[in-house]
């Protein structure tokens, strides 16, 4: 039996009932689960249904269990699908753009298709693999929006994308040895993903990681990151070519690329900010720091560093109590003095782990810090403190 065919079975009275009555079963009694259900169903099917239970499982973190149990995966499917909040985000700037059609290419389990529908899109969703195709049909119906999304099982490279308003590409970024850092090794290549959607409205999901010097000139380049974790990148065409944006979700709060100069690094001052991820991924720490009235604590090192406190929703902020060259010995003593047992510890531009540093220092006490391990001016250090707390939130250290 294919992975088709087991699949299929899935979809038939018997296979959703049962896929159902799995919805809080317990990976660890597996075997005892799949013993008892062998009594009354086939055992192909049985087996499926275990497999697709522990994806939707998997799946709720990305798309939470009101769609995640209804929907359908495939263990490279759920890995690789775009999370939902940065699929209805995305499908939201298609729709401001005037996008009523999109063909949405490698188009994956649908995810993308999903928030596109959703946004009053239609959309084409084409990927060469059966079972896969099979899968983002089977999620077009669950979701009742068969209606709007239709699947084909195609080679995207013979997808006349002209009908539609927009192009939307989602190239495999992994292969039999892992991720695939090379964009040219991407299914399809980086290159043949820009001139498809080149001339028209569109937008290619790339790898965050992404050189810049890599990106295509006429495209607006976005970072995406939510709840501070950066979590993929897009090429957009048919915007603002050359733009560099960093967008953090759930807020929403989107930051863009002046082409200021870095900012100059400067002593440490009382505060210290950590730019988003993808403030940093979109180079555009300069941008925050002007913001802040702030400077680099090194020319090399992320870290805006200022006097004063602002708020702002790029950088998260943290009050520096005491700066010391690095060296743990002094920092065992100064958390044993503050009685510090909550220990935060955070690296940049330093090559010690944060577990080396608890298990040498051995944290004890009723108060909570943060560590930084970084350089200053050039010169390995710590800087140590505590998050700033929000408008009428408590302050996060030692009193």
């Amino acid at each position: 039996m294919t992975d088709l065919d087991a699949f299929s079975l899935l979809l038939t009275a018997e296979g959703s009932a049962l896929l159902d009555s799995l919805r809080d079963f317990d990976p660890a009694q597996e075997l005892a689960v799949a013993t008892r259900l062998r009594r009354s169903h086939p055992t192909e099917l049985v087996s499926a249904a275990l497999a697709q239970a522990r994806l939707r499982q998997r799946a709720v973190a990305k798309f939470g269990a009101d769609d995640a149990y209804r929907m359908f995966f495939t263990p490279h499917g759920v890995e690789q699908a775009t999370r939902k909040s940065v699929a209805d985000y995305r499908a939201g700037r298609l729709s401001a753009l005037g996008v009523r059609g999109v063909a949405d290419l490698c188009c994956g389990i649908g995810g993308d298709a999903v928030a596109m529908a959703r946004a009053g899109i239609s959309v084409l969703a084409v990927d060469r693999d059966p079972l896969t195709a099979a899968v983002t049909r089977a999620n077009a119906e669950a979701l009742d929006l068969g209606e709007s999304i239709e699947v084909r099982c195609a080679d995207v490279a013979d997808i006349d994308t002209g009908p539609y308003d927009a192009v939307f590409v989602d190239p495999a970024r992994r292969g039999g040895r892992g991720r695939i850092f090379d964009p040219e090794a991407y299914s399809p290549p980086l290159s043949w993903a820009v001139g498809a959607v080149h001339a028209a409205t569109g937008a290619i999901k790339i790898a965050p990681g992404i050189p810049h010097e890599m990106i295509h000139r006429a495209a607006e380049a976005e970072w995406i990151s939510d709840g501070g974790d950066v979590k993929e990148a897009v090429l957009w065409f048919g915007t603002r070519p050359g733009l560099r944006r960093a967008t953090l979700l759930p807020s929403g709060a989107s930051l863009t690329g002046r082409g200021l100069p870095d900012p100059a690094p400067r002593k440490v001052g009382r505060y210290l900010y950590e730019p988003d991820g993808a403030v940093i991924r979109a180079h555009l720490v300069a941008e925050v720091a002007e913001e802040l009235d702030g400077g680099l604590i090194d020319e090399t090192i992320a870290y805006i560093t200022a006097d004063e406190l602002r708020a702002t929703p790029y950088a998260t902020a943290y009050e520096i109590t005491d700066e010391l060259p690095f060296g743990l010995k002094k920092l065992k003593a100064l958390l044993r003095e503050r009685e510090v047992g909550s220990l935060t510890v955070k690296k940049r531009g330093s090559a010690v782990e944060p577990e080396e540093v608890r298990r040498r220092v051995k944290p004890r006490g009723p108060h909570a810090a943060t560590v930084f391990l970084t350089r200053v001016a050039g010169a390995p250090a710590m800087l140590i403190g505590a998050p700033v707390a929000k408008p009428g939130g408590p302050r996060a250290g030692w009193s």
